[in-house]
């Protein structure tokens, strides 16, 4: 009997939505595409999605920009990490995130990582103490929250300040309040395998008037910044105009036209996202040897992928269970891999860092497995995804028969 194949895409992600493409053929019919040129006067694609999205994290100012990445970068630097600065950040992340830190200056302290794929807050009250470092870059990793109202309190015990990688947390909460919303700026991606979807994007969000005064010079504004109607009154920019650099980062009008009826969606796809999460979880959960990471009730989280365990396997294995995986069209990607491939990498491939020993982390990573669950997976393809995992994993279970002739 022919084992059954997924012949679907993990990397295709949906067509955007009717209101987004006609959106952007409006912006692209009056060629008005840069954010500062709105023809009538009125409030630009840009602005107006910067202030939909303050108010949908119940957020004072925001910020659309460029990239993730440089959302990161510009909350930092609009902070004021100076040159060589410590900053504290975790040891489960990707690249982009040390990255931002190394691009202004910084130097990445990297934090060991919990079995549920947090931010282990022992290891990051010894490090706070041994590099004085003011400033933790936290990354929400995969979706992974941890518990934020403990955190706040260690930091605030510590006096660090809290900048928020939500990238893969657009959506998602902590006790019933929004992700990027627990220190002084929350950063967010619009990249195409994000939660919204516009190619390449970021959004800065905070309440420091002060900081994103800073951030909106630095991203490009020139003196336009009262046509930021999500900024802060003219009065919080001072002399912030002369003295902060234009390192040109805007987001454009298209983009923002494309984002704005996603956004209106996002806690639609929320729950078609978490259905999927949910149906290949509970298919892995009673698998022998494969563990799930272990969710908090008080987090709210977007299911657009999955990571589990196979603690037992050696690092050949690892490898084999992806081959086996990839042959029946399972598309996985484990973080165990000697040499970094596509998005994965670990910290022992980020060779522009000073090199740090994370025992504790390089553990976990040794056997940790990740899935995207794009929507364009249907119920049913979950269902059988999820089949052809529990199989290749009840195959590595299996005892290795000896050759013919061997003892």
């Amino acid at each position: 009997m022919t084992e059954p194949v997924f012949d679907g895409s993990f990397t295709e992600q949906e067509a955007l939505p009717d209101a987004a493409i006609e959106a952007a053929l409006a912006v692209m019919k009056t060629g008005r595409l840069h954010r500062y040129t709105v023809g009538g006067g009125g409030p630009s694609q840009t602005a107006l999605l910067e202030r939909e999205f303050a108010a949908s994290i119940g957020q004072d100012y925001c910020l659309a920009v460029a990239s993730g990445g440089y959302a990161l970068q510009l909350a930092m630097r609009a902070w004021g990490v100076c040159q060589g600065e410590p900053v504290l950040t975790n040891a489960f992340t990707l690249s982009p995130v040390p990255g931002a830190i190394v691009a202004v200056g910084g130097t990445p302290i990297l934090v060991e990582t919990t079995i549920d794929l947090t931010i282990d807050f022992d290891d990051l009250e010894a490090k706070i103490a041994a590099s004085g470092a003011r400033l933790l870059l936290l990354s929400h990793m995969r979706g992974h929250i941890a518990d934020m109202d403990t955190l706040r309190a260690l930091l605030d015990r510590a006096g660090v300040a809290l900048i928020e990688d939500c990238a893969h947390t657009m959506g998602a909460s902590w006790n019933g309040r929004p992700s990027g919303t627990f220190g002084i700026a929350g950063c967010f991606s619009t990249q195409t395998y994000k939660h919204i979807n516009s190619g390449e994007g970021g959004l800065i969000a905070t309440p420091d008037a002060d900081l994103m005064a800073r951030a909106t010079v630095l991203s490009g504004s020139y003196m336009l910044h009262d046509r930021h109607p999500a900024a802060p009154a003219p009065e919080a920019f001072g002399d912030a105009p002369l003295k902060c650099p234009n390192m040109s980062g805007r987001m454009d009008n298209l983009r923002a036209a494309i984002l704005r009826p996603q956004l209106a969606a996002l806690a639609d796809n929320t729950a078609r996202w978490n259905a999927r999460y949910q149906t290949v979880s509970d298919r892995l959960r009673d698998v022998a040897g494969l563990r799930l990471t272990k969710r908090d009730r008080r987090e709210t989280f977007v299911g657009s992928s999955i990571q589990f365990f196979l603690d037992d396997l050696t690092a050949d294995e690892c490898e084999a269970f992806v081959t086996l995986c990839g042959a029946r069209g399972v598309e996985l990607k484990w973080f165990g891999a000697p040499m970094a491939a596509g998005y994965t990498s670990t910290h022992h491939h980020w060779t522009y860092l000073p090199p740090q020993d994370l025992p504790r982390t390089d553990a976990i990573l040794a056997t940790l497995f990740d899935m995207r669950l794009p929507l364009t997976f249907s119920l049913d393809d979950c269902t059988l995804i999820a089949s052809i995992m529990a199989e290749c994993a009840a195959r590595m279970a299996e005892p290795v028969l000896p050759r013919a002739g061997v003892a």
